[in-house]
């Protein structure tokens, strides 16, 4: 098909505009046959004709007229009418990236303000900005792992599901970093590609499984960059309480909770798929290496086929419509002479 000739997009939806018309004109005709009926039970011929003196049946016609205008124009903007032609370049492949963010209690330490979870997620939206191709998907994780958002070049939607990301989304507490990169290779489609995650996390794995998993990922080409949120040092998790203020985390005990980076961990999970640990930083440098990292790669060139589109036009019949349907409402049925009745 030659888009740059007049065509519909949705052609099915021409039925509308050739039957509903002819709909619509039936209707009217019965609507006056009956009315006429009802008249003429009401009084004489003669009596009639001195009733419905002020009417105008040419008004009438002409809003009936437009009517049926009306509803063929919407027949025709619904069918998407179209001729001209526009280019869709397609998106640049680049490398898919999986990002797996901790959103457990103990990312809420303030070791790195605002805290360890807000600046993760400011980094990892200067990530996305500054790289600008391939796609991009978000796991969140505490004790479970959930895909938030799936592999998309949609970066709008990608920054509005990290947006919400807070430690109430995962409701199960703890932090499994096993099952937080079981999930992010689910979340890579079954390609030749090469399957990377990035993992921002304050390390503490309390399920202990996150080496482990690592060590069978790197069997499947899984690389793995790993990102320390916070300090060695580490800090108290502060908490708002149920009366609306904050307070700090305290273990069964009574005792003040601390949370420190453990880096040997993360260290150890980017070790075992021949990737690379960084630490976050006070302004996210460690997710700016590893952008360099990436792009440092060798890149999946080419990007997704260029297609050819033709140019909406429904806006076009959806305005006359309008138009049409305005200029109905303000004719009246009355003649603008007016008749006494003798």
């Amino acid at each position: 098909m030659n888009l740059a000739h007049p065509h519909f997009a949705e052609p099915r939806w021409l039925w509308l505009a050739a039957l509903g018309p002819l709909v619509l004109i039936f209707l009217h005709r019965y609507a006056a046959w009956s009315r006429g009926r009802q008249l003429a039970q009401l009084a004489a011929p003669h009596f009639l004709e001195r009733l419905t003196r002020s009417h105008s049946p040419v008004r009438r016609a002409i809003k009936n007229g437009l009517l049926v205008l009306v509803l063929g124009g919407i027949g025709l903007a619904l069918a998407r009418p179209q001729w001209g032609e526009a280019s869709d370049m397609g998106q640049l492949l680049g490398q898919d990236v999986v990002f797996l963010l901790d959103c457990s209690r103990s990312m809420l330490a303030s070791d790195v303000r605002p805290s360890r979870l807000q600046r993760a997620k400011l980094a990892i939206m200067d990530f996305v900005q500054r790289r600008g191709r391939g796609r991009v998907g978000l796991v969140a994780f505490a004790g479970q792992a959930f895909l938030q958002c799936p592999l998309t070049f949609d970066y709008g939607a990608f920054q509005e599901a990290l947006t919400i990301v807070d430690d109430k989304t995962i409701p199960v507490p703890g932090t499994d970093i096993g099952r937080a990169l079981d999930e992010g290779v689910h979340a890579l489609q079954k390609s030749e590609r090469r399957k990377l995650l990035v993992l921002l996390t304050d390390g503490e794995d309390l399920e202990q499984g996150g080496v482990k998993m690592s060590e069978a990922l790197s069997k499947q080409g899984v690389v793995i960059f790993t990102i320390g949120v916070g300090t060695p040092s580490g800090a108290e998790i502060q908490l708002v309480n149920d009366q609306g203020k904050t307070d700090v985390l305290r273990d069964d005990k009574g005792e003040i909770v601390h949370s420190r980076l453990d880096e040997p961990t993360l260290r150890a999970i980017a070790q075992a798929t021949h990737g690379s640990y960084y630490p976050l930083g006070p302004l996210g440098e460690g997710l700016a290496k590893v952008r360099l990292a990436v792009e440092a790669l060798p890149q999946a060139e080419g990007s997704t086929p260029a297609r050819k589109l033709g140019v909406d036009r429904f806006h076009l019949p959806l305005a006359g419509a309008l138009v049409l349907l305005v200029t109905e409402s303000l004719i009246g049925t009355r003649r603008r002479r007016a008749y006494l009745i003798a």
